[in-house]
């Protein structure tokens, strides 16, 4: 009765992840449970997602075909731009379909933007592509965007594109506080990742929180309906500064580390699983989060239930 806070399904973001020329669902083995989806079993994954009441699903596509800019990103018959206008098709107005915007799992070198001819990451080359990009996964039918490169300008330049393309109704939800975080070293699995180096000079400083608000306020003012800080975990503090900082509503990212800490602590015994995934849920929710992106959320809405 006086519990200060709660979970519910509708703040639960569920990532899929896509693969081209898939015939079934690919296992992940650093992330127990969570698969590279074929087409088709990607639909029973978001049908299943609306019938438990989530409030979106988050689409990550894997090409067969990398080159040094990404072309398959904002190919109209890439996997990614296919699996939206699969994912609409199928679930129509029950949740909310999402997109990953950046060009990391389509480059062969696996980073988030284009290179110059000195090896860094070009940000206003990276601006143009993620226009296309933008415009590509709004004509597939995505209700959301996601841009999750961490270039500066990304969000008004995304937004701009969107109304000039009178898509003026596909929303943003903006990854504002994206740090160089040891965490996501799971994901990099499970989008076949071909990262070299790392992106320590244009994701964040993990020990800056300050920036964390500074970053958030920008793409704020630059159009984001939706702000989020990834990971969350070791950023509650963030996570907590942002929501007091900004009036939109604040999203976090419960990231693939995390996620794969709990799953091997729980099966050696160690921990009791679902307490853990509720735990770590509320207390993302209790730092200030709106929306939770999480591997568990179809079974934390079982759990809720």
């Amino acid at each position: 009765m006086v519990a200060e806070t709660a979970v519910q399904p509708r703040q639960l973001v569920l990532p899929l992840f896509v693969r081209e020329g898939l015939a079934e669902p690919y296992p992940i083995s650093s992330m127990p449970g969570v698969v590279q989806h074929s087409r088709s079993s990607l639909l029973a994954a978001v049908s299943e997602a609306a019938e438990l009441g989530l409030g979106g699903v988050m689409l990550f596509g894997i090409p067969d075909f990398k080159d040094a800019t990404g072309s398959g990103a904002i190919d109209p018959s890439g996997v990614l731009n296919l699996a939206i206008t699969d994912v609409v098709a199928e679930v129509g107005d029950a949740l909310t379909v999402m997109s990953d915007l950046c060009v990391d799992e389509f480059t062969d070198h696996g980073h988030c933007g284009l290179l110059g001819n000195d090896g860094q990451v070009d940000n206003d080359k990276t601006l143009a592509v993620y226009a296309e990009m933008a415009r590509a996964q709004a004509h597939a039918g995505v209700d959301m965007v996601g841009p999750s490169g961490m270039m500066d300008g990304q969000v008004r330049v995304v937004r701009e594109a969107l109304d000039s393309a009178e898509h003026t109704d596909v929303s943003i939800l903006a990854y504002s506080a994206k740090y160089a975080s040891a965490f996501f070293g799971p994901f990099r699995e499970a989008v076949d990742s071909s990262l070299q180096g790392d992106r320590r000079t244009y994701q964040q400083d993990f020990a800056n929180a300050r920036e964390g608000v500074r970053e958030a306020r920008l793409d704020v003012a630059e159009g984001a309906d939706i702000v989020m800080v990834k990971p969350a975990l070791a950023y509650l503090d963030v996570v907590r500064a942002v929501r007091e900082a900004v009036e939109v509503p604040v999203a976090a990212y419960n990231i693939s580390g995390e996620y794969a800490m709990v799953e091997a602590a729980a099966a050696h015994g160690w921990i009791d699983r679902e307490a853990a995934i509720l735990e770590t849920l509320t207390s993302i929710r209790r730092a200030g989060a709106d929306v939770i992106l999480t591997y568990w959320a179809a079974e934390a809405a079982r759990l809720l239930r």
